[in-house]
């Protein structure tokens, strides 16, 4: 599938093979029973490299599941509370979000406002940063608390170690 004239070749250890046609570096190729890759088609002239592609290709797949195993993903975990939310309430929504921020998580906070309450939502933040004083030792604030229609958002990351 090379259309180009001539070919910069690459033997199979690495070594250059110097500038040949097209033709020659496959017949090259196909005598050590390998395939001829094209590595630069940009090149003048373009590079192409003797391998055995289907064990690249098996390679390159080996190297990108390996990353992915490796790979954290981090999800972002929602914690409900309300404007009227009593101290034990809270003690346990903090709890819970101590093993999300634990475990590596994001944790977006809400307070959905209701009837009216939303005249009154600066209770609803106070109610949010009181929420954040309880698990402040574990985790930062990465957007405070805001409100966005008839909710008030925060969203928490887990504190950088130094």
């Amino acid at each position: 599938m090379i259309r180009h004239q001539e070919v910069r070749l690459i033997g199979e250890d690495g070594s250059q093979l110097g500038i040949m046609s097209a033709q020659k570096a496959l017949e090259i190729a196909e005598a050590a029973n390998l395939d001829l890759v094209e590595i630069s088609p940009q090149a003048k002239p373009p590079v192409c490299k003797i391998m055995d592609y289907g064990k690249y290709r098996f390679e390159v797949l080996k190297k990108q599941k390996e990353a992915k195993k490796n790979q954290k993903v981090i999800e972002l975990k929602e914690i409900w509370l309300s404007m009227t939310i009593d101290i034990g309430d809270l003690n346990v929504k903090a709890n819970q979000t101590r093993k999300f921020i634990a475990a590596g998580n994001k944790v977006k906070v809400s307070i959905r406002l209701r009837g009216r309450q939303n005249a009154h939502s600066s209770m609803g933040i106070d109610v949010m940063n009181r929420f954040y004083e309880m698990v402040q030792d574990v985790s930062t604030m990465e957007r405070k608390p805001v409100l966005e229609g008839r909710n008030i958002l925060m969203i928490l990351v887990p504190k950088k170690d130094k």
